[in-house]
């Protein structure tokens, strides 16, 4: 007598036979990889509003000034360790991110592959330097607020 299961491929059987000998923990583990329909909801607008910033920087120089402007600001404020992820910065790049002198754009980060805010220092250096995730949540954020009231 054939089943069902005599038409799936050999490799697939063993990945079930796999699959049913699993720890209890590895199969939290793997579902807690599994997302639900709320974080695909806010994982979508997320990245809707970063398109939109992404848009609008290369649209409008004036806002992209602007939020170069307030990253620069947040920097004297703050410090570039408290506003960019990078600790370990060569002195000649921190010393034109201090004077201001990069451009900002919105760029995969270099470890999650995922959009965020990055500032690129000018010149011959082409590194990416992703701004602190909290920040550029802010910053995405007044944007999105910027926009809502257009």
């Amino acid at each position: 007598m054939s089943t069902w299961l005599d038409l799936i491929p050999s490799r697939e059987r063993q990945k079930l036979r796999e699959l049913k000998k699993r720890s209890p923990e590895e199969y939290e583990r793997l579902r807690e990889r599994v997302k639900s329909v709320e974080q695909i909801a806010e994982e979508m607008d997320r990245n809707e509003q970063l398109a939109e910033l992404s848009f609008a920087l290369e649209a409008e120089p004036t806002l992209k000034d602007a939020l170069r402007r307030q990253i620069e600001q947040d920097m004297r404020e703050q410090g570039v360790a408290a506003v960019l992820e990078a600790a370990d910065l060569p002195e000649g790049v921190r010393t034109q991110l201090e004077r201001g002198t990069f451009d900002v754009r919105v760029d995969a980060h270099p470890e999650t592959q995922q959009d965020q805010l990055v500032v690129v220092p000018e010149g011959n250096v082409q590194e990416t330097i992703p701004v602190r995730s909290s920040l550029g949540e802010q910053y995405v954020q007044q944007f999105a607020q910027v926009m809502q009231e257009k």
